[in-house]
């Protein structure tokens, strides 16, 4: 359940720029690196508390996310996927090459728990309440978006964005705005994931873990807060349920994001209500009919 938790605090954020805003990224794995690392070299190498070392990666990680997508929003479509899986490849190697800092493909050890006070958190279920403390948290925040004039002209950006542009919405300005967001989700995301597992190491933060972020998103169903919440979910159970399959894990997630986008390109959440109210209006023709009969 905390790693559900952890995922679903990514996809919701992934969905704010996915779903809303219709601006596509497969490298929000290197947000999520970069908040664990951060925190976990200020930790475990620096020696600093783990809570300002949080607040740094977000910092560090607002930085790059700016440096990143005010060249690469200006792109649309398979480019700014091109752009963004880059990015991605290149914090990768950074991770795994830079091995005086990050410890390479051997890993960084020794993070230390978070804690409140005198209390670690070293127990499950204490880590637990956090994880899903932060998660309620940003749920609830993202709601508030997408509810607001904000969602609204992600919506519209969405939709059309030279329709949005015309209407007077600063696109530009609102694309860097939502990456940005969801480039904070990824990196506390990150540094709750590398303070639970005390270790770290690149294959965690690769490009396939990309793939499987933004399948979760389209599973869950686009544009759907609590969508994301069922996609994270269903897809960080299914490994497990499916482990006799390990090696082919990756073709099991492309192949269920096939399927999705053939059948149900709305989403799993919003494809079953669809069909509920299909099956309830039938229902209800037959038994009308069986009425008048």
């Amino acid at each position: 359940m905390i790693f559900i938790g952890i995922h679903t605090l990514l996809v919701v954020g992934l969905n704010l720029l996915m779903g809303y805003a219709g601006q596509i990224s497969l490298g929000h794995a290197a947000f999520f690196g970069l908040g664990a690392y951060t925190s976990g070299i200020l930790t475990a190498t620096y020696k600093l508390s783990p809570w300002p070392a949080m607040v740094m990666a977000v910092v560090l990680t607002v930085v790059v996310a700016l440096m990143v997508g005010v060249p690469a929003l200006k792109l649309t479509g398979y480019y700014l996927a091109m752009a963004t899986l880059g990015f991605g490849i290149i914090v990768y190697i950074c991770f795994k090459e830079l091995v005086w800092l990050t410890g390479g493909p051997s890993g960084l050890v020794g993070i230390p728990r978070l804690s409140i006070g005198n209390m670690v958190l070293d127990e499950p279920r204490t880590y637990f309440y956090l994880v899903w403390g932060i998660t309620l948290g940003a749920i609830a925040v993202s709601l508030n978006i997408v509810d607001s004039r904000v969602g609204r002209a992600l919506r519209a950006i969405h939709d059309s964005e030279p329709a949005a542009r015309a209407s007077g919405i600063y696109t530009a300005r609102l694309k860097i705005w939502v990456f940005v967001v969801s480039a904070i989700y990824a990196s506390v995301a990150g540094s709750l994931y590398a303070h639970f597992i005390t270790f770290i190491s690149p294959s965690s933060f690769d490009f396939m873990f990309s793939i499987k972020l933004v399948t979760m998103v389209v599973v869950g169903g686009m544009a759907s807060i609590w969508g994301a919440v069922f996609g994270a979910a269903t897809l960080t159970m299914l490994p497990e349920v499916l482990a006799v399959f390990h090696d082919f894990d990756i073709v099991i997630f492309g192949l269920i994001l096939m399927v999705v986008m053939i059948s149900m390109p709305q989403g799993l959440t919003r494809g079953a209500l669809d069909l509920w109210e299909k099956y309830r209006l039938r229902r209800g023709i037959a038994a009308g009919s069986l009425t008048g009969g």
